[in-house]
Parts: structure tokens; C-alpha cells; sequence
């Protein structure tokens, strides 16, 4: 029988063990110091002054700041207390209380982190429920997770997904004059790394990104003994910004993260702002700490296959029945909605369109769309069968809208009526339909509307920027640092031209609408051109041009109808966005889109050109992201041309 979990609580530290790991915790602090394992007296890594062992930590600004950071807090426990203790499982509890003596040095919450160990558990739990009442001031968290530092030693070999794996560089190939900072902090070119095998390549965290449905299991394996170390995320529920919000996993020092809120790929939209006295409460987690190890050093590489085994038996065994806490809503509280998603649009279809993998999702009330920004409450997705039905489980009790969007359409769907969720309760919605943007006819469109600009052209690293990962995995070659760079080596005199009916969206539409670098931190706007043609212009009606974005950073979109100089432009986005997503390798950001209507008098019979500037140009990653135009004609009996 497995050794029962014992509890050693001494004047500064707090110990657990089981018999196959042991843990030591700081007391009153809750700061993992120690992880002891297969033989390996640490796990961690206590070298950086800093970032050190395992910690929760925040990010947080005064009311009223702009950007998207501030300082930095490590959630230092004041009060230790044992919430469970028996030999099958105890549970331990950090808190730190808030109080106005802290006003300026900490973030103002109420914050008790959680850590819980079973007997005969490779691993271990963490969660941490934070809280805010009436009598804090306002200000603003602008991100949130856990993080381990891992033994720069021993875990070198890091694991995101099956085809996403490589031996990492050292921590200090990163720095001078090993590293060369490149536009950015986080990207370094190794230019005389400690092994050969790495120079010339780019180190970014940002290359290691994951969207939150995919998040589930990361981190890395030790050779010598085999072990693995591995953060596995059962549920997205507690984590902000939708089920395709992108976020770190692990990268060089070696780091492992559980992100539970970020502006990463959002931006200052995705900021959590809190007013003057405004109560909140939320649980972050439980997040699992899985280790495994191997007899043999040959099959240290299946550690991974056994990480996702684990993973998979986390995620059916959510929600948890163990934390003690009653603010985790237990399976008995929860409840389920479902329902059958259908799409009418009836220039695609007369018959209404069930809705093929559709993302279904319910989250706090707000406006169309509104959940990508919403980084308080909770949120619950699933994806539609390919009938378009869909089931939501394990939902928290509280109010929700419903929200959706479908794949091959633009637009979201929300619910018109909101849904309340309470313990057992079993939400049966019926036929849902939804009504996509649509005035008329395609006449022309670019791209695939999929909110992510994966369709377009990525052209082949510069050379002297590459990361050897992904030299050989086409579906992830937007991962490479200095992409964006490449638009003027392909266009170093005009801009993209794209015709209508020859041009192919997939070799002549360039990924990234960027500025053109025309000296020393001297850039220049771009101007992207659609030539197409009418036939026959209806004069009694308006055309409708919609043009989906799938990133902005600090960009000015404006639409020009057959005239380059029209003054003002037609149409202006206005400055909008601060997703990153460019310069950090993504394929989408935020989601936008613009609905511009183009009176008959501003085409011509034939031949008609719309001009798409970005108007931005202070640096070279002020930029966008297409993710579908569409020109629509006013009359059903309008030719289409596809």
C-alpha cells in the first residue's frame, strides 16, 4: 500500500510528503522551494534572485494607467494554516489578507493559495481564490499565473504538443555577449551559444505560445535520471479571453506556466480593470503539477505520451470533488446547456446550414462578441458536432449569455436572452439560429473567414532568424521571428496588388499588412490595392464591403473607393488594437469587423480599384491581420464573382 501523505510544519518552512515526492513550501510565504523526486534532490531552480523554486505572482497598475504593465507582486503568504489533513490528503493554505497599510506595495486582493497532495499521487494540485470587497480602491491586473523554474541541469528537452518538441538552449545563451537582443526583449539571436548545435538560431518565449483549447499539458523532460515535468490544465473555465486566446507555456530557464490571465495576443483590452469598491471573487485552478519518470534512459521521450494519459484522465475527472474550498463549484452544483446551432444565410443557402464545428460558449452578459474581451467571470466552450449540436457541461452557477461563431462565416452569434444556471439544472435551447452578416451576393472574396490569417502567404524565414522547430512544420511556419520584415524584401518598390479572379490568395496576399522599413527607425505606411471588375453597377443600391480583421497593434485602417487620394478616406477604422500579434508569431489576435457601405456612384462599369491603407507607421510592427473581405452587391440578380 502507498506510504501515507505526512505533514512537517517547522518554524519557517512546511514539508509534504507521500513517499514518491515531497514538497517543501516556505511558512508563511507558500513559495515552493523544494520539489524532491526519482533521486533528484530539487526539481527547481533557486539560482535567480528573482523568478526562483514554484510561485504564484501577479501583475498589476494603478487605477487609470495605461499600457499593459505595472509591478510585479509574488503573493507572499502572512497566515499558514492546514485546511485537510488525513493520510489520504492534505491540503494546504496561504493567505494573504489585504490592508490598507499596503496600499501602493500590493495588488488590492485577498489572496489564499491553495496546495494539495494525495497518497500515492505522482503530483500534486494548486489552486488560489481571489477576492475583493468594498472597501478596496480601484486598480488594474493585467496578469496572473504560477510559474516554476526548473533545474537548468536537468530538464532541457521541453514538450508543447507532439510534433512541438526540441532540446532549449541555456538561460545564459540569452545574455550578453552570447545573445543579441533583437527587436524586442524577449527575441535574442544566439549568436555564440554554450552548445554549437543552437547558434544562429532566435530564442522567443512567444514561439512556444498555445491557444487555451489546446493548453492542456506542457513542459519538459530530464534525461539523466528520465523525468518528466509537466503542467497540466484540466479546464479552461477560470482562464480569460475565449477558447482561441493564445498564451505562453514553457520556454527557456528552464519555465513552466500555468497563465490564468493576460494581455498576451489582447492587449489593453484584455486588461482587468476593477472600480473603486467593486467586490469579486474568483478560483483560479486547480492546476496539476504531474511527475513521471522511466527505468530506462531510452524511454525517457514516452514520458510524454504517458503526460497526455494523465492529462486526459484530469480532464474527465473535472470538475474535482477534493478542494475544500466552497467557492470551487463541485459536479452536484453544476449545470448543463445544450442545444443546436443553425446558420441562415440565404445567398450560401436556402435551406438553413447546421453549424459544423461552431464554438459554442457561455459567458458573463455583455455585447456581441464582447466574451473575447471579458477577464472577470467565468467561461464555458465547446465545440458543435458536425450537425451543429452542442452540449456545455460543468457550468458554474451564475448568469450567462450564449455566444458563437462559425467557422466559414463572419459575424458572432449571442443569445438574445440570458441564461441562469443553477445546481442540477439541465438547459435544454433548441433550434438556435444564426443570421451572418449578409446585405447581398458575394460579387468578390478574399480569404477564409476563420478569424486567423493562417491561409495566407508566410514567406520563408530570413535565414539569419530562424527556429530549426518549425523549418520543417508547415502548419506552424508563422513562428519564426522577423516575418514581417520580409514584405519589403518581397515589395521593396509598390505595394501588394491583388486582382480579382487571377490573383490567389494563398501566394499573393501577404499575411501581415506592415509598414516598410525606408531608413534608420524611418517607416513607411503601406498601401495594399484590390483591383476588380463590375460588369454591370446597380444603381439602385448600396454595395457592402466587409472586411474582417483577425489582428490590430496600433493601427489605422482606411478604405479608398477608386480614388488613392480621396481626403478624407472613405472609411477609417480610427487607432485600434495593441494585440502583439505580429511581432509576437501569432496568426490572429482580436477579432474586428468593419461593415462599409459603397454607394453605386463611387464604382464604374469595369474596372474598379479599393485602396487599403495602414496608416500607422511608427514603428515596423504597427500592423494587421486579414482574416476575410468580402464585397457584397445590393441585387440578388447581381452576377457573383467568386
Amino acid at each position: 500500500m502507498a506510504a501515507a501523505v505526512q505533514l512537517r510544519i517547522q518554524d519557517d518552512q512546511v514539508v509534504l510528503t507521500n513517499g514518491i515526492l515531497q514538497l517543501t513550501l516556505t511558512n508563511p510565504g507558500g513559495n515552493l522551494i523544494e520539489i524532491q523526486y526519482c533521486g533528484i534532490d530539487n526539481l527547481l531552480e533557486l539560482s535567480n534572485p528573482n523568478l526562483r523554486g514554484g510561485f504564484w505572482d501577479l501583475n498589476w497598475s494603478e487605477a487609470g494607467s495605461a499600457g499593459t504593465r505595472g509591478k510585479f507582486d509574488t503573493i507572499e503568504g502572512t497566515t499558514f494554516r492546514v485546511v485537510v489533513e488525513t493520510d489520504e490528503q492534505v491540503e494546504l493554505s496561504f493567505t494573504r489578507m489585504w490592508d490598507p497599510s499596503l496600499q501602493g506595495d500590493h495588488a488590492p486582493l485577498s489572496i489564499d493559495k491553495r496546495f494539495i497532495l494525495f497518497r500515492g499521487c505522482s503530483g500534486f494540485y494548486s489552486y488560489a481564490i481571489y477576492e475583493r470587497n468594498e472597501d478596496m480602491p480601484a486598480f488594474n491586473l493585467n496578469e496572473t499565473r504560477i510559474a516554476f523554474m526548473l533545474n537548468i541541469q536537468k530538464f532541457r528537452y521541453m514538450a508543447i504538443s507532439d510534433d512541438r518538441q526540441r532540446y532549449m538552449p541555456l538561460p545564459d545563451d540569452r545574455l550578453p555577449p552570447r545573445g543579441e537582443e533583437l527587436a524586442f526583449p524577449e527575441a535574442v539571436r544566439l549568436v555564440d551559444p554554450i552548445e554549437p548545435e543552437f547558434k544562429g538560431e532566435v530564442d522567443d518565449k512567444y514561439e512556444y505560445s498555445c491557444e487555451n483549447k489546446d493548453n492542456q499539458v506542457h513542459g519538459f523532460i530530464c534525461l539523466e535520471p528520465p523525468v518528466g515535468f509537466w503542467q497540466i490544465t484540466p479546464s479552461n473555465e477560470f482562464r480569460t479571453g475565449g477558447p482561441t486566446k493564445q498564451d505562453l507555456t514553457s520556454h527557456v530557464n528552464p519555465t513552466t506556466l500555468a497563465m490564468f490571465v493576460s494581455t498576451h495576443y489582447g492587449g489593453t483590452d484584455l486588461v482587468v480593470k476593477f472600480g473603486e469598491g467593486e467586490p469579486w471573487k474568483k478560483v483560479f485552478g486547480p492546476v496539476f503539477i504531474y511527475l513521471n519518470s522511466a527505468s530506462d534512459e531510452n524511454e525517457a521521450f514516452k514520458l510524454w505520451d504517458d503526460a497526455k494519459r494523465q492529462m486526459n484522465q484530469e480532464v474527465e475527472s473535472w470538475p474535482y470533488g477534493f478542494p475544500a474550498s466552497e467557492d470551487f463549484p463541485k459536479a452536484d452544483q453544476r449545470g448543463t446547456v445544450s442545444g443546436n446551432l443553425l446558420v441562415r444565410d440565404r445567398y450560401t443557402s436556402e435551406e438553413l446550414i447546421v453549424a459544423d464545428g461552431a464554438y459554442v460558449g457561455l459567458a458573463p452578459p455583455g455585447e456581441i462578441g464582447s466574451f473575447q474581451k471579458e477577464c472577470k467571470g467565468y467561461q464555458f466552450w465547446t465545440r458543435a458536432d458536425s450537425q451543429g449540436y452542442f452540449s456545455i457541461n460543468n457550468v458554474s452557477p451564475a448568469t450567462y449569455n450564449l455566444y458563437a461563431w462559425v467557422p466559414g462565416f463572419i459575424g458572432d452569434y449571442r443569445s438574445e436572452s440570458t441564461i441562469t444556471i443553477t445546481a442540477g439544472c439541465e438547459v435544454e435551447l433548441g433550434d438556435l439560429v444564426f443570421e451572418p452578416p449578409r446585405d447581398g451576393p458575394t460579387l468578390w472574396e478574399i480569404g477564409i473567414p476563420d478569424r486567423s490569417a493562417a491561409e495566407f502567404y508566410f514567406p520563408d524565414p530570413n535565414p539569419l532568424y530562424i527556429n530549426k522547430l518549425y523549418l520543417n512544420l508547415p502548419a506552424d511556419r508563422f513562428r519564426q521571428y522577423g516575418l514581417w520584415e520580409r514584405y519589403a524584401d518581397l515589395y521593396p518598390d509598390g505595394d501588394l496588388v491583388y486582382t480579382v479572379g487571377t490573383s490567389d490568395y494563398r501566394k499573393d496576399w501577404f499575411y501581415a499588412h506592415v509598414n516598410r522599413k525606408i531608413g534608420e527607425n524611418i517607416f513607411q505606411s503601406t498601401t495594399w490595392q484590390v483591383n476588380f471588375e463590375v460588369d454591370n453597377v446597380v444603381q439602385t443600391g448600396t454595395y457592402k464591403l466587409r472586411i474582417a480583421l483577425c489582428s490590430a497593434t496600433y493601427s489605422e485602417l482606411q478604405v479608398r473607393v477608386n480614388d488613392p487620394d480621396a481626403n478624407p478616406p472613405h472609411f477609417t477604422s480610427g487607432l485600434i488594437g495593441s494585440d502583439n500579434a505580429i511581432a509576437r508569431h501569432g496568426v490572429h489576435g482580436l477579432y474586428w469587423l468593419f461593415n462599409i457601405d459603397i454607394p453605386e456612384s463611387q464604382l464604374r462599369q469595369g474596372y474598379n480599384v479599393i485602396y487599403l491603407t495602414q496608416a500607422k507607421n511608427d514603428t515596423a510592427l504597427h500592423g494587421i491581420m486579414y482574416d476575410y473581405i468580402r464585397m457584397e452587391c445590393p441585387e440578388p440578380d447581381t452576377i457573383p464573382m467568386k
